[in-house]
């Protein structure tokens, strides 16, 4: 079987998902998305007539999202035609997957040079949907009708959920803010550092000015106490009418879960950010290197997939790195580097504590909740941000799993190669 390498990686900087607020608010998604196919392009001297394909993540395809959002931004980036392209969704996994399967059609030896990654412009969700952005991302997507009944599965709001979760697993609301404060302090100093500087590509307007060279979002200003004088964020949330008959979000849950019961804990300090962004990173087999001239970075180990309870939806990381290492033939103290999606905090706290994880290992350079989930490229985000820090750190594997809403999670093993 063929070996999928990383040849590079980039991503444009995070900016608040709020029209008239965040920096990137005003760009068509096909900008963000060019800017990261231009970039991939330019820093590799990547003649884009060899490009088989482009798979592209973005969850809400409508409005400006709509359509094959991989070959249009390819197209508005200058790509060569021959450079097809397609996109995908699976919710907030889909910037993983979109990864997963542009390596899976290289190690089949079906294509040479593919490019995966993804775009969201949360900001755009918000027009669409009648809500205010910069609210937490549960909050968002109510409109789309993805709540309903499905047989004996119902699919409750996810912020709801996140706080069901906290209960079931018995971790308290001072723990979750605890991480939250943790990953801005993280962030801040990720970016002090410059640790980003590798990935992070600018974003231009349309008439060569800058748009935003800089992750917006972050709260380095952050503090337990402050967080601990928030209001629960979903209480509201719990009572909206979810189906046809009147069920409501809370309803749902405690239709599976009969002897549950909960407060609401979590809020905008423990949820992750809205915000508008992109990535891409360029693939390729021997073959594809060899043509390019380029030096791999890190190869695919392993790349899978995992369902768990819909009505919870946020629980499948844990079993998805499960199924990861197994099949990689590792261990979790194999992994030097865990990078598990901060959707909500106590997505991450349930994995580090169902996986038995060195927390020092996990989201190093802060995660969601303080620098954003653009929702289908954030899985290619982190990927990046992994790939990353393993050169950074001279680490060898890094486990990169995020929930996606359904009740999956994508998972992605990638191994760093030594200069």
């Amino acid at each position: 079987m063929t070996e999928a390498y990383i040849v590079d990686a980039v991503r444009t900087p995070r900016g608040i998902g709020k029209l008239g607020k965040g920096a990137l608010a005003h760009l068509h998604p096909q900008d963000l998305g060019a800017a990261v196919l231009r970039a991939i392009r330019d820093r590799n001297a990547l003649d884009t007539a060899w490009v088989d394909d482009i798979v592209w993540s973005c969850s809400q395809q409508r409005g400006k999202q709509g359509g094959d959002l991989g070959r249009l931004s390819a197209l508005w980036a200058g790509y060569d035609d021959k450079a097809s392209g397609v996109t995908l969704d699976r919710f907030c996994g889909g910037g993983i997957t979109s990864v997963g399967f542009a390596a899976g059609q290289i190690m089949a030896g079906f294509e040479d040079v593919v490019i995966a990654g993804g775009t969201e412009m949360m900001s755009h969700h918000a027009e669409a949907d009648g809500w205010e952005a910069g609210t937490p991302l549960a909050t968002l997507g109510r409109a789309r009708g993805n709540y309903e009944l499905y047989r004996d599965h119902p699919i409750s709001a996810v912020g709801v959920a996140a706080d069901a979760i906290a209960a079931m697993e018995g971790i308290a609301r001072a723990d979750l803010e605890a991480l939250g404060v943790e990953s801005q302090r993280r962030a801040k100093a990720a970016i002090d550092a410059g640790r980003f500087a590798r990935s992070l590509v600018p974003v231009h307007n349309r008439d060569g000015s800058l748009a935003l060279d800089h992750d917006e979002y972050p709260r380095p200003e952050t503090t337990a106490e402050t967080l601990a004088a928030l209001k629960p964020a979903f209480t509201a949330m719990e009572q909206v009418a979810a189906a046809p008959d009147g069920t409501t979000m809370r309803q749902m849950i405690e239709r599976k879960y009969p002897d549950l019961a909960w407060e609401p804990v979590h809020h905008v300090g423990t949820s992750s950010g809205v915000v508008d962004g992109s990535a891409a990173l360029l693939l390729a087999s021997e073959a594809g290197l060899k043509a390019g001239g380029w030096k791999p970075r890190a190869r695919i180990v392993t790349a899978v997939n995992a369902g768990d309870c819909p009505t919870l939806i946020l629980n499948a990381p844990v079993p998805a790195a499960k199924k990861a290492l197994e099949r990689a033939g590792l261990t979790v103290a194999d992994i030097d580097v865990w990078e598990i999606n901060e959707a909500f905090a106590v997505v991450t706290e349930k994995a580090i504590r169902d996986l038995g994880l060195d927390r020092a290992k996990v989201n190093i350079n802060g995660g969601a909740i303080a620098l954003g989930h653009p929702i289908g490229a954030t899985g290619s985000i982190l990927i990046g941000m992994a790939l990353d820090e393993l050169e950074r750190s001279g680490g060898r594997y890094a486990l990169i799993t995020m929930c996606a809403f359904g009740g999956m999670a994508p998972a992605i093993i990638i191994e760093r190669i030594s200069a």
